[in-house]
């Protein structure tokens, strides 16, 4: 079978780093996805909405969907996704975060 004719998997990895200057917007913005997630069973809904409230990853979580960022790509299927969110200390200068360079290193995989 040629390439072409068999399924192949591709792992996207994405990696952002965000800015909260709006806590209190990005709470009442993920408030309002629990709210009106009609699928939430009470109980966890409870739960959702105070850890949005204590934690602005938690309530960045609860807005961020991958589903979304490949929703309108053709001849694709998702598979499985996962993704999480955390606090982080955040250096624009550290080497860490020079994503240029890993970026570099991944599409010489890619290309292999």
């Amino acid at each position: 079978m040629s390439t072409s004719e068999t399924a192949r998997y591709v792992r996207l990895r994405v990696d952002v780093v965000l800015e909260i200057d709006g806590p209190a917007e990005l709470t009442e913005a993920a408030e309002a996805r629990i709210d009106g997630d009609d699928f939430m069973p009470e109980e966890e809904r409870v739960h959702a909405r105070e850890a949005a409230r204590e934690d602005s990853a938690e309530a960045l979580a609860y807005l961020v969907e991958p589903f979304d960022l490949i929703r309108d790509v053709p001849g694709i299927e998702m598979v499985q996704a996962s993704w999480s969110s955390e606090e982080i200390e955040y250096d624009p200068d550290a080497l860490e975060w020079d994503l240029g360079e890993e970026d570099g290193a991944e599409e010489d995989d890619v290309r292999s």
